[in-house]
Parts: structure tokens; sequence; C-alpha cells
């Protein structure tokens, strides 16, 4: 008896290395995402107070944020002056609670980290060029904002020590026929690599399907790791 209690002490020590060397909380608390990538992300959800690299598709990041919105979590994107109110409102983002960012200029990394402050859920496109993702005094100072706020931050491309990395592969789209038709809906690969497993998780999903839903296709695999424009309410800055 003596020695478990003993044991205690010394596992509460490990564990407060471990979050010392990895630069997070282990039991931080969790977002839930769309079901569809539960089984994929560590934890099954979007750990608070860590940074995901992310894939350069509009459509993976808004279904990421999608739910934590509509939990009542206000979102930022900052970056990506192309997505739109209207992509966001589609895959269930509430537009009440989300701000654009379109050009945050130079110092996006001060930028990023502002919003981190007073927003729990931030995605950012870094730009053409950046050296963020070899790290840096202003990315250690921003991965430390994230801790201590507990915000989670969606980045498309790299970002080091990333909790997971999301990756999407092999689209096929529906919809066309015959040399016509609309693209209807999309079916593709999204795998997730992260550290706390040595095997990345990937599954096939419509992301979108044709009616605009995301529909998890077939259980997740292991693999080794390689509304019109006058409604809209959203807030931009910048």
């Amino acid at each position: 008896m003596r020695d478990q209690v003993q044991a205690v002490p010394d596992i509460h020590a490990l564990r407060d290395r471990l979050e010392r060397m990895q630069g997070r909380r282990m039991d931080a608390p969790i977002l839930p995402t769309h079901p569809a990538f539960t089984s994929l992300l560590p934890g099954g959800g979007l750990r608070s107070g860590s940074a995901y690299a992310v894939a350069r598709s509009a459509s993976l990041l808004l279904a990421l944020m999608a739910r934590p919105s509509q939990d009542g979590a206000w979102c930022g994107v900052i970056g990506m002056p192309e997505l739109g109110a209207e992509a966001a409102e589609k895959y269930g983002l509430d537009l009440d609670r989300l701000v654009f960012i379109p050009d945050p200029g130079p110092r996006w990394l001060a930028v990023t980290a502002t919003i981190a402050e007073v927003l729990p859920v931030v995605a950012v496109r870094p730009p053409q060029g950046s050296n963020a993702a070899r790290g840096g005094v202003e990315a250690t100072r921003l991965a430390a904002r994230l801790r201590d706020r507990g915000t989670v931050l969606l980045v498309q491309g790299s970002w080091p020590q990333a909790e997971a990395v999301i990756d999407v592969a092999d689209p096929r789209w529906t919809g066309l026929g015959q040399g016509n038709g609309y693209l209807a809906g999309r079916e593709l690969t999204v795998s997730v690599s992260s550290r706390r497993s040595p095997n990345a998780r990937r599954a096939r999903m419509l992301l979108p399907a044709a009616d605009g839903t995301i529909e998890l296709l077939g259980a997740p695999t292991e693999r080794l790791v390689p509304r019109p424009q006058e409604t809209y309410r959203t807030r931009a800055v910048g």
C-alpha cells in the first residue's frame, strides 16, 4: 500500500514533465467537432490550447469549426479573403459569432495572437513565404497564448509542435454527366497524424455530400504515418 501511495506523486511529476516538454496540458478539455472526425482526432475532438496543421481545404476547415460554433464558441478566420459568410453558413457556422480578418498584414502572427486572447477557435492561413512553420519567438509566444487561454488554432499549412496534422487526399467529385452538369458533392480521404499515436488514421467521407452535409463512408482505418448577401451578419475586421 505504501508503494502505491508513493507512486501517485511520481505519476503527477511525470505528467508535469511531459506537459513542459510537449508544451500543452495532457488533460486539456476537448471541443467536440463533427462526428465524422471523432474517431480520427486524438481525444475525439479539438484539444483546447493546441494548434492543428490543416490542409488548404475550405470544406475541411469549416467542417472542423462548425460544431464548436453551433455550441456557442466564437470563431475567427484570418488571412482568407476568399472564404465568405455564405460558405461558412452552409456548413452550419453561427454568423453572429464569426469574425473575419481578410488581410492581417505583415504582422499576421501578432494579429493572430491578439485574436486568440478573446476567441476560443481561430483559423489562420500564413502568408506565402512565411517562416512561422520553423518556429521562432513569435510562434513560441503564440503557443504560450493558446495554452493560457485554451484557444484552438487551426493553421492552413505546417506548424511547429502541432497537436495533429489533418490532411485530405484522393478527391472525387459527383454530379457531372457526360461533359455536362454541376458539381454536387465531393468524396475524399481525410487522414490524421499525431505524436500521440504511431499510426495515422484515415477515413473516406463525403465533404460535402450533394445536400451539403458531411457523411462518413465506412469505418476509419489505420496506416503508418507518411443565405442571400443582404442577410449576412458577419463581422469583418480589416
